[in-house]
Parts: C-alpha cells; sequence; structure tokens
C-alpha cells in the first residue's frame, strides 16, 4: 500500500486542498485512494448530525475517495483543547488500531494531520507521533502568502530532528505574477537551506470551494512529482 501523511507549517497553508487533490489524482490514475483524518476539530452540525467539513471536501473533489476519521470535535482549537472542551480524551491507541484497519482497504491511503507537527493531541502526544506510530512519509504543505521562510525551514529541521521520514514539500496557491522576491525565491530557498526537495508547486487558487476538481487533478499532474513523492513508477505516467 502507498502511504503519506500531510502536516502543513501553518493553519490554511491549503493542507485539506493538496489533501483532496493528490487522493483525487491517484483515484484517477487507477490506485483505490482513501484519506483518514485522525482528528478533526471544529467540525459542522446539520440537523442534530456532526459532519467533517475536510473530509467533504475531499468527496466533493472525488465521490470515489473513501474517507475516514477517529474523532470529530465541534470545538475549534488545537485537538488536546477541543477535546478538553467536550470532556474527551483522544487515545493514540484507537487511532493507531484505526489506521491498521485501513491497511488492506485502500491501494493508497493518505493520513491528513491538523495544523504542524508539534500541535498537542494529549499527554505526551504530538501530531509528529503519528507519522512515527504509523511509520509512513511525511509530505509538508506551505503556502507563500502565509508561510515565513523561517517557519518552513523550522518545520523541516523539526522533522528531521524527530527522525520523521520526509519526502518533501509543496508549495501551494503560488501566485503566477508577483513582485515580491520573498515569494518568486521561495522555492530555491528551500532547497538551498535545507536538505529536503520541493516536490510541487500548486498554482493560486482564488476559491478552493469552488475549483473544478479536473483542474485541480491537472494541476496536480503537472506541477507534482507523484512519482517522488510516493517514490513508485507510475504507469499511465510514462511517456
Amino acid at each position: 500500500m502507498l502511504e503519506l501523511f500531510i502536516t502543513s507549517s501553518e493553519r490554511n497553508s491549503g493542507k485539506n486542498y493538496v489533501t483532496a487533490g493528490l487522493a483525487a489524482t491517484m483515484q484517477s490514475l487507477g490506485y483505490s485512494t482513501g484519506v483518514y483524518k485522525p482528528v478533526e476539530c471544529g467540525v459542522a452540525e446539520k440537523n442534530g448530525f456532526i459532519q467533517s467539513v475536510d473530509l467533504s471536501y475531499v468527496k466533493f473533489i472525488d465521490s470515489n475517495v473513501k474517507t475516514y476519521f477517529s474523532y470529530l470535535l465541534k470545538s475549534k482549537g488545537s485537538p488536546v483543547v477541543a477535546a478538553a472542551k467536550e470532556n474527551s480524551v483522544i487515545d493514540k491507541e484507537i487511532i493507531l488500531k484505526d489506521y491498521q484497519n485501513l491497511s488492506d482497504l485502500n491501494d493508497c491511503l493518505i493520513t491528513c494531520g491538523s495544523d504542524g507537527l508539534a500541535i498537542p493531541y494529549g499527554k505526551d502526544f504530538l501530531e509528529e507521533d503519528l507519522s512515527k506510530y504509523f511509520n509512513i512519509p511525511l509530505l509538508i504543505v506551505v503556502s507563500p502568502k502565509i508561510s515565513s521562510i523561517n517557519n518552513i525551514i523550522l518545520t523541516i529541521n523539526y522533522a528531521e530532528a524527530a527522525g520523521l521520514n520526509l519526502r518533501g514539500v509543496i508549495i501551494n496557491d503560488y501566485p503566477s505574477d508577483n513582485s515580491d522576491l520573498n515569494i518568486k525565491l521561495m522555492p530555491g530557498l528551500i532547497e538551498e537551506y535545507s536538505n529536503t526537495k520541493v516536490m510541487g508547486i500548486l498554482p493560486e487558487c482564488e476559491n478552493p470551494k469552488a475549483v473544478n476538481p479536473n483542474d485541480l487533478i491537472e494541476n496536480i499532474l503537472n506541477g507534482v512529482d507523484l512519482e517522488g513523492i510516493f517514490q513508485i513508477k507510475i504507469a499511465k505516467l510514462q511517456k
């Protein structure tokens, strides 16, 4: 099974947008694909039922992608705080068991984290631990509009210091025309001042909620090194 854990350097970097795009693209290439969200905070409530906003977005991009979760919390904030507000505790053993149960259900399984590797889920339990527990490679999503090069390099260094298997960085929402050198030079700076590669650059998207799924898949195919991320040869990509 192909496995990947996706995190970000900041909130609103487009982590779920990239997750949905990667999942839909792998599904389109013939891999039965699932997206697992261990914990989601700030979920929507409709007609007395709570609904995962992130996983609903994945289904909007491609209804054939399977979706899974362990904890859906109505409160916003970090997982440990959101759980405390609801008199709940996030159990890492439950998350690990849920993940193991998914291992044979898909050709490709993408796990989408919360808001960064150091975000707390519980006592002695950070997001970085999920990548360790699952023993799967890590991809960091950043946005040049939100993420500073300082925070990006710090996140990369944190992942390496934690011994995580970092596959690289995807730069999301990258403007095609800008005069800001901090943005223009960001891809080169990431590779020059870290030991990781930029595995893809996705163009600016004004409204991810209204994006054409086919356009997103096309952007992934044209702008992301899928074979490098998953470290396989994909027959449909060979020319």
